[in-house]
């Protein structure tokens, strides 16, 4: 098992070189395009060209989610660079949250009552992954009944409807999943000190 987990990390290191690669690659194109774009770069010139062939429709769809939404399609290359930092950097989080996942449950299965507490530290994560995720879907304004939010309600709302009778919202600032995760945080221990 300790073999598997080191190829692992190996394998991590590499991907967060590869995604640092190719976020330095998505910079330099999203500021070449953007040049492109803004006239400050001959529109007849060699760059002009290569980032009407090959740059433009890879943004495309970018471009027509940032329009509808209001925006100028000179901010699509710097909305793509986004899009891929942020990709990345919740993927290599997806990566370092299996590598836990695997290694917690490797040393569960060899402690006397490792299981359990696994599984109790197993069904905190998700509740806090809900949480985050339905905090951010509220950021972008994403319906609740989305197939990709849905979840994130379901697992959520028992906890988050009672804290908002005891603490409404101040305006437009929901403080209810903030008390949640510290209720979870607390619960979690105590539950663990048992």
């Amino acid at each position: 098992m300790e073999q598997s987990l080191q190829a692992y990390g190996t394998f991590l290191e590499l991907v967060r070189r590869a995604l640092f690669v190719l976020a330095v690659i998505a910079a330099a194109i999203a500021l070449m395009d953007w040049l492109v774009r803004t006239r400050r770069l001959n529109a007849f010139g060699a760059v002009a060209r290569f980032c009407r062939r090959f740059v433009d429709p890879l943004m495309a769809p970018i471009e027509r989610r940032v329009v509808r939404a209001g925006g100028l399609p000179t901010s699509a290359p710097w909305w793509t660079l986004v899009v891929v930092v942020v990709g990345g950097l919740l993927l290599i989080w997806v990566l370092e949250f299996l590598a836990g996942f695997f290694s917690s449950a490797a040393a569960a299965v060899e402690s006397p009552g490792g299981i359990a507490r696994f599984l109790v530290a197993l069904a905190f994560s998700i509740l806090r992954v809900a949480l985050i995720v339905r905090i951010v879907s509220t950021w972008f304004q994403i319906s609740p009944y989305s197939k990709w939010i849905r979840w994130s309600y379901v697992l959520t709302e028992w906890m988050l409807a009672p804290l908002r009778r005891i603490l409404p919202p101040f305006g437009p600032l929901d403080l209810s999943p903030l008390v949640a995760f510290l209720l979870l945080s607390l619960l979690q221990g105590a539950i663990g000190r048992v």
